[in-house]
């Protein structure tokens, strides 16, 4: 199984949100070159975020964004499911199930109680656990803003 780019961003744009903290204001500018990402797709996926309540936008002239909730109060497991399209693993797992062998076959329930497991296991995190190494992801996040500004 591999997530889509839009809930790895999604991820990414999270985690640099809460080495910042819910104070300071981030802009859509210093995500897209910490990370080397379109600054339309983010904008996509910060309004999708907003929506669903994990970031606050201000706007105006010196509006940005930043976490609306404690780290420790976003699950990952709740985010996966809300920013993946699906979860079909295979064919029969959607209504359009042309497989022949669907009535005898026994991959879909395997599958299926994989994809339960993944999801067991990602449901037990929350983005508290995943920046417990703030200071080194904030070193580093300055690093690649500095890299990127010496670029330009």
């Amino acid at each position: 199984m591999r997530l889509t780019n839009y809930s790895d961003y999604s991820l990414r744009v999270l985690i640099y949100l809460a080495t910042e903290g819910t104070e300071k204001l981030t802009n859509i500018k210093e995500i897209s070159e910490v990370y080397s990402i379109s600054k339309n797709h983010l904008m996509k996926i910060i309004y999708n975020l907003g929506k669903l309540g994990y970031i606050e936008t201000i706007r105006g002239r010196n509006g940005g964004f930043r976490l609306a909730k404690d780290p420790a109060d976003i699950n990952i497991g709740v985010l996966i499911r809300q920013t993946e399209e699906n979860f079909y693993l295979v064919e029969c797992f959607e209504d359009k199930n042309a497989c022949v062998i669907t009535p005898v076959c026994s991959l879909k329930h395997v599958l299926n109680n994989a994809l339960e497991q993944f999801f067991k296991v990602l449901d037990q995190y929350t983005l508290a656990d995943i920046v417990e190494n703030k200071v080194m992801l904030k070193d580093y996040f300055a690093q690649k803003s500095k890299t990127s500004s010496d670029n330009v």
